[in-house]
């Protein structure tokens, strides 16, 4: 086995609740400007261990999620050794085949790959993103009549497939990043939650 990784997932983009492209429409401004960040629990990827680590997609999407052309800023976790950075690299971007590949094939630039101090939290189903002074998030579920947090489950597109997505809104939103044309100060827009198993 290539890699393994068992984690949590913290998303949030500039769309508004629910974010059509987790069922393959077009985004709500015509474009998505979002963060994907992937908190890894528990990961091995070529004997080498990831685990404790966070691999952040930024990305601009220029139209529908399936058209691709994504540009991407990539954020690793500044814990991260030289070899563990490159491991998160080559699984992430698609190199090393599984279900991270397909959805790197749909990246048409990586504009940069920095390494950054990441704060990722998950308490009581609300989460918290930090990635250096370029972003800052705070998430929290929708709360169905059971008590229970809203999934999402079988949709069209998911950057956490086969798992169920905890859809939820962001206090506040703040994103900058230059390279990229990001100058972002939101709340009430769209965030999801939720847990993610690839193994390729």
């Amino acid at each position: 086995m290539t890699y393994q990784l068992d984690g949590r997932l913290l998303e949030v983009c500039d769309c508004n609740v629910l974010c059509p492209c987790w069922i393959g429409e077009d985004p709500d401004n015509g474009t998505c400007r979002g963060i994907a960040a992937y908190h890894v629990d528990r990961g091995v990827i070529d004997d080498v261990d990831v685990s404790g680590l966070t691999y952040v997609n930024i990305g601009f999407l220029p139209g529908n999620v399936f058209k691709g052309n994504w540009r991407v800023f990539v954020a690793i976790d500044d814990q991260a050794t030289p070899r563990q950075q490159e491991a998160l690299l080559n699984a992430f971007q698609g190199r090393l085949g599984g279900p991270l590949a397909d959805l790197a094939q749909l990246i048409g630039e990586v504009v940069a790959v920095e390494r950054l101090p990441i704060n990722f939290t998950v308490a009581g189903g609300s989460g918290r993103i930090t990635i250096g002074a370029l972003a800052d998030a705070q998430l929290v579920p929708y709360i169905g009549a059971t008590g229970q947090p809203t999934t999402l489950n079988e949709s069209l597109f998911s950057t956490i497939p086969g798992s169920p997505a905890y859809v939820g809104k962001a206090d506040f939103y703040r994103l900058r990043v230059p390279e990229l044309g990001i100058d972002l100060d939101l709340a009430g827009n769209n965030a999801i939650q939720g847990q993610f198993r690839f193994a390729a």
